[in-house]
């Protein structure tokens, strides 16, 4: 479903999930303040604690089935490494936030920050219930834990996607970092 409008590029006819400014979609963008060669790095990082994250989730599952201690292991070490690369895309992130003014005036901007916040909070407080004794904190609070971050992190990306595709946050072009 796209819409054009003469002489111009395709935009999609989905309507935003908070806000929409068609002069921002229809800028060239403004690129990310942290990248190489003009590659912004938010995107490469990000797919490191979502990918452990997610498997966390997964190997809670697999440990509520079978009660064997693998998945418990797993679920420890996939959360720890959740938690120091979440930090590190945190980071990256957050100079985006600090330095393009446009993501800072946009709720999406806001609700991706607060939700990123909020994984790394419960991510942290996963491995902490964990620590000493990973198997017999599983069950129910590690489970619920991961459960709460597996679906903040599917809202978040929404939200990122928002940024970057709607409003051509951390991506190749020449616009304003204040407005298009």
């Amino acid at each position: 479903m796209e819409t054009t409008k003469p002489n111009s590029t395709p935009f999609p006819n989905v309507p935003p999930m908070i806000e929409s400014d068609d002069r921002e979609y229809l800028d060239s963008g403004v690129p990310s303040t942290v990248a190489i060669a003009g590659h912004p790095l938010h995107p490469l990082s990000i797919i490191f604690p979502i990918a452990f994250l997610a498997a966390a989730l997964g190997s809670d599952f697999g440990y509520w089935l079978t009660r064997d201690f693998f998945w418990a292991r797993a679920s420890f070490w996939l959360i720890g490494l959740g938690l120091v690369t979440g930090v590190i895309a945190s980071a990256i992130g957050m100079s985006d936030f600090l330095q393009i003014e446009r993501v800072r005036k946009r709720a999406a901007g806001w609700t991706h920050l607060i939700l990123n916040v909020s994984i790394l909070v419960f991510t942290a407080l996963n491995f902490i219930i964990r620590w000493g004794n990973a198997e017999s904190r599983i069950l129910p609070w590690g489970l619920i834990l991961s459960l709460i971050v597996g679906t903040l992190t599917s809202l978040t990306g929404w939200f990122g996607a928002e940024l970057s595709y709607r409003h051509k946050i951390g991506v190749v072009g020449a616009g304003s970092k204040r407005y298009p």
